[in-house]
């Protein structure tokens, strides 16, 4: 009798042990399960500033939304998409409202070339964007009828400090700030080594739709503001990366320096390029370490 009952616990226990491992092995896989990679969205303006970048990545699909074209790899195997953004502030934002909703990125750079607001920076120098701000955002002072214009006396005007009217709120007279992502920066300082065209250096860049060609104007922009540099795009793709939560790094090649005679140089737009897929390839890596 006690043989029997013993033939008969063994099977269920050996059913209720099995069952058990097998339990644990579906939480196993269920808590180790990764998501999907989400690509790095590398940013330009112009053909002068993807060209390469496109020509870089490994089996490119084109794909166009509207007017904005992307080119989506990969870069030593993980997922990249090339957005040309077109030049402008509003440009910009399009694109990089298009790059968050379609592509879901862990990160976005957007780089190019840019014109130097001091005089020790050089052609071929790279800024890396610590902060971006934008400098066509600014509350006139009143002056009356026939008395001109003056923009020294423009107050910088922050459009997000608050919902209602940004020239009522006295706290809004101040320049918001677009930090760029420590992840991506600490990238970015890694990679310095790699380039070998000029200095690697921090800095802030200043973004609007206007070539400013004042050199007063210019000082005073870096001495209230500490703009390094100034382009046309990098501040209002960091302002809609924000409001998506995603990671965001200006990164500017010096093509011209007007504050020291130094002239347009096309071919610093490769440079910048070949340098911001190191950053890529070292930010990746450190992802991929901490996955």
């Amino acid at each position: 009798m006690i043989a029997e009952k013993a033939t008969e616990y063994r099977p269920a226990h050996l059913v209720a042990r099995t069952a058990a491992a097998i339990a644990a092995c579906a939480l196993l896989t269920a808590c180790t399960a990764r998501e999907p990679l989400r690509p790095v969205v590398i940013q330009g303006a112009m053909d002068v500033e993807v060209r390469k970048l496109a020509a870089a990545i490994q089996n490119p699909t084109e794909e166009r939304v509207g007017g904005w074209t992307f080119w989506r790899g990969t870069l030593d195997g993980y997922p990249v998409v090339i957005s040309k953004t077109l030049k402008g502030m509003e440009n910009a934002a399009a694109a990089t409202v298009l790059a968050a909703e379609h592509y879901r990125p862990a990160a976005i750079v957007n780089q190019g070339t840019a014109g130097g607001h001091v005089p020790d920076l050089h052609v071929y120098d790279i800024v890396l964007g610590t902060q971006a701000v934008n400098l066509g955002s600014f509350k006139t002072g009143f002056r009356t009828r026939g008395r001109g214009s003056d923009a020294v006396e423009w107050s910088p005007l922050d459009l997000m400090r608050s919902d209602g009217s940004a020239a009522q709120d006295p706290n809004a007279r101040t320049m918001r700030r677009f930090t760029g992502d420590e992840r991506l920066l600490a990238a970015a300082h890694g990679a310095r080594d790699s380039y070998r065209r000029g200095r690697v250096v921090d800095g802030v860049i200043g973004s609007s739709n206007v070539w400013n060609s004042e050199l007063d104007r210019i000082q005073r922009f870096h001495e209230q503001f500490g703009t390094t540099a100034e382009e046309m795009e990098a501040a209002s793709s960091a302002q809609i990366a924000g409001l998506f939560q995603i990671p965001f790094l200006g990164i500017r090649v010096v093509s011209n320096n007007i504050t020291n005679g130094e002239a347009y140089d096309t071919r610093t737009g490769e440079a910048c390029q070949e340098y911001v897929l190191e950053v890529v390839k070292a930010y990746v890596a450190a992802k991929a370490r901490t996955r």
